[in-house]
């Protein structure tokens, strides 16, 4: 934990093959105004890899279980959870079951599926999500290396797709195996509507795996939700748009309930 001590808590959490790291060009501005809570899925960064069990992580549900586990060790309320990516809907399911715990909800490039679907739009094929998991289970590293500047986008910036690559490659394959099924064939779609939590939606103008029509999506099933379009392309807006990420983060963070 790092920032202002007694401002509001905002906890940030990473998404599939990614760490803490991945806010670090957030963070400081962040930590002017709020208290800042940072932590790394079990099976990323520095997490404890024997607290690792596949069968648990095999679902959200493990991994909001853990963000409730987190709160609660802390004694956190009022808690301003941003999620980014699969760990928006981390975030959904967590306010879910302890709505009490929660001040408001910030959702960055979420996805609550992936798969196209009977008038939905996730932006992938059931063919295209088959090939994903086949090519990463098959050869981790060189699906990481091609995919990475994709995610990332920004292809005017290779160093951007470097950085995700590289964090990618650090994650174990064994445990990403299981966060990649987990993340693409999740389907959290009905649950966006038992959301009570004030939630920001927070999209980028140019996103492959979450195209606008996810955040429209996102935003018509959340009650009273709020959608931003970032001015930004790819999906990890936290680093190839810190600044106007930064900024619509804190100005819903701070804002009165």
């Amino acid at each position: 934990m790092t920032g202002k001590s007694d401002g509001p808590v905002v906890m940030l959490a990473h998404g599939f093959g990614c760490d803490q790291n991945m806010w670090r060009l957030v963070v400081p501005a962040l930590a002017e105004r709020f208290r800042v809570v940072l932590f790394d899925h079990v099976g990323a960064g520095k997490s404890d890899p024997s607290a690792w069990q596949a069968e648990r992580y095999s679902e959200l549900d493990g991994y909001a279980d853990d963000v409730l586990r987190i709160c609660r060790e802390l004694d956190l309320r009022q808690v301003v959870f941003v999620g980014h990516s699969v760990s928006a809907m981390i975030g959904v399911l967590a306010a879910i079951r302890e709505p009490e715990r929660f001040a408001k909800l910030v959702l960055l490039t979420p996805s609550p599926c992936y798969v196209d679907d009977d008038g939905y739009r996730g932006g992938f094929s059931k063919a295209d999500i088959d090939e994903l998991l086949e090519s990463l289970e098959s050869n981790y590293l060189g699906w990481s290396a091609a995919m990475a500047p994709v995610i990332m986008g920004n292809p005017d910036r290779p160093e951007l797709g470097e950085e995700l690559t590289n964090s990618f490659c650090r994650t174990d394959p064994a445990m990403a195996r299981v966060f990649a099924r987990t993340t693409f064939l999740s389907d959290s779609r009905a649950d966006l509507a038992k959301v009570t939590v004030p939630t920001l939606v927070i999209e980028c103008a140019s996103d492959v795996i979450a195209p606008r029509e996810v955040g429209a999506f996102v935003h018509a099933q959340i009650p009273g939700s709020q959608l931003v379009t970032l001015d930004a392309v790819g999906h990890c807006p936290q680093l190839s748009a810190p600044e106007i990420t930064t900024r619509a983060i804190a100005s819903f963070a701070g804002a009165s309930r």
